[in-house]
């Protein structure tokens, strides 16, 4: 099936040129700078999480999680 979708597939810039053709290249642009946007909104990544965060949410603390060199304010321990 893949075989057969490469051969009808039209090239990238034909793609784009015809979208641009029937939109405008500025509602081409907008679109396309939108769905990056909420791609990148859509990743969630654990690794950039502080122990402090990870431990609300019950996962187990990370030995190297970022900004633990700091005292943070949501640390202060009785």
């Amino acid at each position: 099936m893949s075989r057969m979708q490469s051969l009808v597939a039209e090239s990238l810039s034909a793609t784009v040129d015809e979208l641009c053709r029937e939109h405008g290249a500025w509602k081409t642009a907008h679109a396309l700078f939108l769905a990056v946007w909420r791609r990148r909104r859509v990743r969630n990544d654990i690794a950039d999480l502080s122990n402090r965060m990870r431990r609300d949410i019950g996962l187990p603390e990370s030995e190297d999680a970022p900004g633990e060199a700091r005292r943070s304010f949501w640390d202060v321990r009785p």
